[in-house]
């Protein structure tokens, strides 16, 4: 499982250090795609190949279905770890995700999510106030 919170600082290539909590998890070679709410996704190769399957699964004929498909395929590359575990955000990515200089690198259960540190502060400061009316919500659900 992938948790956790680490800040990171981009080099003047793009490259970022995957922390070594998540290495294990990832091994040498993972996929980074464009994630929702203005940060990066990242999958370990078993969780990208079960997410494309049901992508695929996704009925062609339906608008959203395809954007979404698109999002998610047309940004998405595959990565490797340097010797120094590190790895390489292409720029695209980091324009998605206003990545300039710090990061934040979050753990979420199957996924990373890698976000510029401006954005991480100011989505906490929007949903910290929402917890307690979201997990009476999730209750609600059964969670």
């Amino acid at each position: 499982m992938l948790m956790g919170e680490y800040n990171h600082s981009l080099d003047a290539k793009g490259r970022v250090i995957l922390p070594a909590d998540f290495r294990v998890e990832l091994g040498e070679s993972f996929i980074i795609t464009k994630g929702l709410d203005n940060c990066l996704f990242i999958y370990p190769q078993s969780e990208w190949e079960q997410l494309s399957v049901k992508l695929r699964q996704l009925p062609l004929a339906k608008t959203e279905a395809r954007a979404f498909v698109r999002f998610f395929f047309a940004g998405a590359r595959q990565v490797e770890l340097d010797k120094q575990g590190r790895f390489l955000i292409p720029a695209t990515l980091r324009q998605h995700a206003s990545l300039k200089k710090d990061a934040v690198l979050i753990g979420v259960s199957n996924r990373i999510e890698v976000w510029s540190k401006d954005e991480w502060l100011k989505y906490n400061e929007e949903i910290t106030p929402s917890v307690s009316a979201i997990a009476e919500t999730l209750a609600e659900l059964g969670i």
